[in-house]
């Protein structure tokens, strides 16, 4: 008789139809209208119905099914009972059909954490939106100067597993790809990853041989992370939202590193890709080369900023100006 499947496959196969449920929930906020926008901590930092919705959807639905494992949400949301409508009870059979690494395979719910980010790249999602229900564009849609989709893309739900500290598994959807093939086309997808097993949901690809084309903060730059990313003697640089969206871009061709020389990234901004990146063979660190730990317990702030790479990490490294070491001390 077979064996059932090992905790750690369980989670990350509902995870998976969680982060597919969540993906629609933010198709179906913006296609209402209707964001219910708050600022935080100001205009950079915002919260919408999409982001609420969405970490409610994900908590209950994992703490329901996995009781024991410790659930950290970016969002601060009042304790209240979660709509049945919000709830998902069922799992992906393909990643149950999968093979549980043999050092996981024995893990048990209450040490597993999960982190969750309800909606990665917030600020692309509200500026899209704005374009979307704006007169001009509501009335020349085919003006794809305005085109809002561009920044959609940018947008992605995160959930992140750890074991010991270490990123071991990740869910990253990417609610609105596909958006270029036009109305009706089906939107979204959603890739995922284990440490010693490998990830899924995309084809990797590297840039080519020589290139270095770096991908950094759209909207919160400042004199380090200029002065970092013009360090790396870049060939083209890339300013998109959402640390998600940065790793998507590493693993599949578009930049050979994510250089973010500044406090900002959170633990659940970067547990999910870091996981699917280091399944690939990739590497996520602090500016000083240090790993991010992601026990329950550890401050949020990523302090020390970020540097991801499919390859050539050591390279990277190695170009961080010292007066940037010097501004970012690793914890």
């Amino acid at each position: 008789m077979a064996s059932s499947p090992a905790v750690l496959m369980r989670l990350v196969a509902s995870a998976y139809t969680v982060a597919e449920k969540a993906g629609t929930i933010v198709r179906k906020v913006i296609q209402s209208g209707e964001l219910g926008i708050v600022e935080k901590t100001g205009a950079n930092d915002l919260q919408t119905l999409a982001d609420r919705l969405v970490q409610k959807s994900i908590c209950a639905s994992l703490s329901k099914s996995f009781p024991k494992v410790t659930i950290i949400g970016e969002e601060e949301l009042p304790a209240e009972d979660v709509k049945e409508e919000l709830i998902e009870n069922g799992h992906s059979s393909l990643i149950l059909q999968k093979s549980c690494p043999d050092q996981y395979a024995s893990l048990k719910e209450e040490e597993l954490v999960v982190w969750v980010d309800p909606l990665d790249g917030t600020k692309e999602y509200t500026e899209a939106a704005r374009v979307l229900y704006s007169p001009v564009y509501i009335q020349k849609p085919e003006q794809t100067y305005r085109a809002p989709n561009r920044l959609l893309d940018h947008v992605t739900v995160l959930i992140g597993i750890a074991y010991r500290g270490t990123a071991i598994a990740g869910v990253i959807n990417q609610p609105f790809y596909n958006y270029q093939m036009g109305p009706g086309a089906s939107l979204g997808r959603t890739l995922w990853g284990v440490l010693g097993l490998g990830a899924f949901g995309f084809q990797l690809q590297e840039v080519p041989d020589g290139k270095r084309i770096i991908t950094t903060t759209r909207s919160h730059s400042n004199k380090l992370v200029i002065d970092a990313v013009q360090a790396m003697e870049p060939h083209d640089v890339i300013r998109v939202g959402g640390a998600g969206n940065k790793i998507i871009q590493l693993v599949e061709g578009k930049a050979s590193a994510y250089v973010f020389a500044s406090p900002g990234c959170k633990k659940w901004d970067t547990c999910a890709p870091e996981a699917i990146l280091h399944a690939v063979g990739g590497k996520l660190t602090d500016m000083h080369g240090n790993a991010y730990r992601y026990d329950a317990n550890v401050k949020h702030m990523n302090s020390a900023g970020v540097l991801a790479t499919l390859r050539n990490h050591e390279y990277y490294l190695s170009r961080v100006p010292q007066a940037v070491l010097q501004a970012l001390p690793s914890d």
